[in-house]
């Protein structure tokens, strides 16, 4: 974390870009996977946004509105992009779901992570305790998607070898 967060103003700002960005990221690769005739990580994906839209309208109600938005350079991420959203490229058009799930997992540990750090870092008790709540929430979706992950075997190390690799029409 670049700064303590000390007020539920710039806690709320910073939750609702997390959760912004994370909707926004599986609607993304809910739609590479439909590319791909992959339904079952499709429909994953979808999943995964409405839970997120959930936590995007709970922290628009705490903030009683739109919470404000940074420049991108002012939230206090560790990474250039939001710790719940899953990094650009990470998705792959022959993953399966063990590896979507995998992605999908480390996001929400992250998030985890960053409401945690903020309620141990910040001198605001509305804050740590806010943050505290946040950090269990995302533990919890955490916690579920491990139980999702037993259902799916883990895949071969080659899984990502395409023997077909796409070539330019031009």
């Amino acid at each position: 974390m670049n700064a303590a967060i000390n007020s539920l103003d710039e806690l709320l700002t910073h939750a609702h870009a997390l959760e912004h960005e994370a909707v926004e990221r599986y609607e993304e690769l809910a739609g590479q996977m439909e590319v791909h005739n992959k339904p079952e990580l499709a429909q994953l994906f979808h999943k995964m946004a409405a839970l997120e839209q959930q936590h995007v309208d709970k922290v628009k109600s705490l903030a009683g509105g739109q919470p404000r938005r940074l420049a991108p350079w002012d939230y206090s991420w560790q990474t250039e992009e939001s710790p719940e959203s899953v990094p650009v490229g990470g998705g792959h058009y022959r993953m399966n779901p063990y590896q979507a799930l995998s992605l999908v997992l480390a996001s929400e540990e992250r998030a985890e992570s960053f409401f945690s750090g903020v309620a141990t870092h910040t001198t605001d008790p509305v804050v740590r305790e806010t943050a505290t709540q946040f950090a269990l929430e995302e533990k919890q979706h955490a916690e579920l998607l491990r139980e999702w992950l037993t259902r799916y075997p883990k895949p071969a190390a080659d899984w990502n070898q395409d023997l077909d690799d796409p070539v330019s029409q031009e």
